[in-house]
């Protein structure tokens, strides 16, 4: 078996020290542990806040995940002071995260979070992997067997980077036996062409021999309606990956937040070439 190269390094953390926020936190420890990446966590504080008493907190976080994690987690913190979206984007170029992991609210206010929110706006200027996780989504359900499917959400259309899905591959190895599907969503009575079969082929194959996996279709006129579909239907999924495109698809058009204002499953989300 060939030994993937290890592509997550650093991960940074945002934090509000909301809910939501140190239950991504978790997240962010666990993953950062076990891909032994750095972990930056960083809060951005707004004008009228107490800045010592969020530096404050930051240290204690730090101190319990250090104390809880003993020295298998290399972590710090960052205090910064200004517009949240802007101040990560400097922090970004700052550490160079490999990806940036993000809380919200879950099924119920995902939508209110996500749309017009610094999530999404975050979303859309970065071309750094943003894995967003719901607050009700646990750690343990993500890596244990019986959440072990992931699916990749996809147009087939042909990916401009080749590395856009590496990422994905790297966090799938992190769960146990983990089995990815390679679904598509199209309407009724319609074939694929040449083309979109063979990305699909390809799409399989970059995930193969290590990780078992397989295509899939779901025949809708609504793309998020098939998508959400098939999840309901197979409640071992534990993790949904789209990518978005320079030229709009899943990020830039309704997709990827549609589906993410209904869904309760932690979002990867990926970036095919340079915004």
């Amino acid at each position: 078996m060939v030994t993937p190269r290890k592509l997550i390094k650093t991960v940074i953390a945002p934090v509000d020290f909301s809910q939501a926020s140190i239950n991504a936190l978790s997240f962010a420890a666990e993953l950062s542990k076990r891909a032994s990446a750095r972990l930056v966590i960083i809060n951005v504080g707004r004008t009228g806040e107490d800045d010592e008493d969020a530096k404050n907190k930051l240290k204690e976080i730090e101190s319990n995940l250090k104390r809880s994690f003993d020295s298998d987690l290399k972590c710090e913190t960052f205090f910064a002071h200004g517009d949240v979206v802007a101040s990560l984007q400097e922090l970004i170029t700052i550490h160079q995260p490999d990806v940036v992991i993000m809380g919200t609210k879950g099924a119920s206010g995902l939508k209110r979070i996500l749309i017009g929110s610094n999530t999404v706006n975050f979303i859309a200027k970065t071309t750094v992997p943003v894995l967003v996780i719901p607050e009700v989504a646990s750690f343990e359900n993500f890596i244990r067997k019986g959440k072990n499917r992931i699916v990749l959400a996809t147009d087939l259309d042909e990916l401009k980077n080749d590395d856009a899905l590496d990422i994905l591959k790297e966090i799938a190895l992190l769960i146990i036996e983990p089995k990815i599907k390679v679904l598509s969503v199209r309407p009724k009575k319609t074939n694929l062409d040449y083309l979109k079969k063979m990305e699909r082929d390809a799409l399989l194959s970059i995930f193969k021999p290590e990780i078992e996996s397989e295509r899939t279709t779901v025949f809708s006129s609504n793309v998020i309606g098939g998508l959400n579909f098939y999840l309901n239907s197979h409640t071992d999924t534990g993790l949904v990956a789209m990518v978005a495109r320079d030229t709009g698809h899943l990020i830039q058009k309704h997709y990827t937040r549609e589906m993410a204002s209904h869904t309760h499953i932690p979002l990867l989300v990926l970036h095919d070439g340079k915004i």
